[in-house]
């Protein structure tokens, strides 16, 4: 009797062996299903394929998989709507039950995706809108960035203004909505540390690019500089309407890197000369930049931008979070651990997590040469971005 129950005990023993090992084993080849909900209409149409681009491409570099698990996409167009952010998440939340958001480019799009992500406890990658209250005061354990906060290119580009081009007087010009408001406080910041003015601060409804009356103003204003914060279509025709009005031999023209980034071919010569900022620029010479380069233009037919960068560095980054976890996205405290310590190896240069998951990274000083945004200098080094009102950095 006791040899027969040995027996019974060592069968169920290898069945339930078998069975956690065929567990293992489905969870092995489970796929990872990313959610991409990016603007594939509209204004901002080409940054969101940009921004897929560069995932994908990463994805194809590691034969496919992350964290040894293949990647499934779900994909959902933002509108780039404030208003349709939360339905829009959660097709990709709740529908299809991805395990990882990734996006946006719209700023407002991003905080209703950041609150979704927050009261569903969905990991989420920004790989564009610089929306500060990502970082700021919507931060969470499960939400990260990798491109920048609205004020890390601002601030710089305030310090440049007054330090370097030794500006007295400034005025600034945006779409009025997050991104613009946050960019231009950032600006003003900077600027004003130093000894500058803001003297005027104009705006326009988001997606109006009727500027002429503005342009108009800011002739009359005569300020020393102008500094703007547009992307995307709208960013071609500022720079062209400001040039047509006269004003680009004038009164200085300055923006965050996205007036200039993948807008350089439709804006021509209006846009030749003109100084900007980004974490990203032509010309930076490090070897992961120039495989990344020409590995995109191979893939894709195209030259890369910040956009595409942003993308693959999400890719990155949760790629290390997944290697922390044993490729187990399930494993959420060490995937997030995992994601918080990485030094990403990017195209942009290497950069850290802070603790508000903000990159903390250079800001270069870029000059456009033909069809370029050539890098020029260091505007500000290691910036981090000042997580006001986050809670995790207190």
């Amino acid at each position: 009797m006791n040899t027969r129950r040995r027996s019974l005990t060592l069968l169920a023993a290898a069945a339930l062996a078998a069975t956690l090992s065929a567990g293992a084993h489905a969870q092995a080849n489970e796929k990872i299903k990313v959610g991409l909900m990016l603007p594939y209409t509209g204004t901002f149409a080409a940054l969101g394929t940009a921004i897929e681009n560069g995932f994908r491409l990463y994805v194809q570099e590691q034969g496919g998989k992350i964290g040894g698990r293949e990647i499934e996409f779900f994909k959902v167009d933002d509108e780039s709507d404030p208003a349709k952010g939360p339905e829009n998440a959660n097709k990709l939340v709740k529908r299809d039950q991805v395990d990882v958001l990734v996006g946006t480019v719209h700023s407002g799009v991003a905080m209703a995706m950041a609150k979704v992500a927050k009261d569903t406890n969905t990991l989420l990658i920004v790989p564009n809108a610089g929306a500060d209250a990502v970082t700021g005061p919507l931060c969470a354990p499960n939400i990260f960035r990798s491109s920048f906060s609205n004020w890390q290119p601002a601030y710089a580009m305030g310090l440049v203004a007054a330090e370097q081009q030794k500006h007295k007087t400034a005025v600034t010009l945006t779409w009025k909505y997050a991104a613009g408001d946050e960019s231009v406080r950032g600006f003003k910041e900077g600027f004003e540390s130093k000894g500058g003015k803001v003297v005027r601060e104009l705006n326009l409804p988001f997606p109006n690019v009727e500027f002429q009356s503005l342009l108009t103003e800011i002739a009359a204003l005569k300020p020393d500089a102008v500094y703007v914060f547009f992307a995307g279509g709208g960013a071609v025709k500022f720079v062209k309407d400001y040039a047509a009005a006269g004003l680009k031999g004038r009164i200085p023209l300055y923006g965050a890197g996205f007036l200039t980034d993948g807008t350089l071919e439709a804006q021509g010569a209006a846009a030749e000369g003109l100084l900007t900022t980004l974490h990203y620029a032509d010309g930076l010479n490090n070897a992961k930049d120039k495989t990344f380069r020409l590995n995109y233009a191979k893939t894709y037919k195209l030259q890369p931008d910040v956009y595409a960068v942003q993308g693959y560095d999400a890719a990155q980054m949760l790629a290390a979070g997944l290697q922390a976890a044993g490729g187990d996205i399930k494993k959420r405290d060490a995937v997030v651990k995992g994601m918080e310590q990485a030094r990403i190896d990017s195209p942009r240069g290497s950069f850290t997590m802070s603790k508000a998951h903000n990159p903390v990274q250079d800001i270069y000083l870029r000059k456009v040469e033909g069809k370029e945004n050539r890098v020029v200098s260091v505007a500000a080094k290691n910036l981090a971005d000042p997580a006001r009102g986050c809670r995790m950095t207190q």
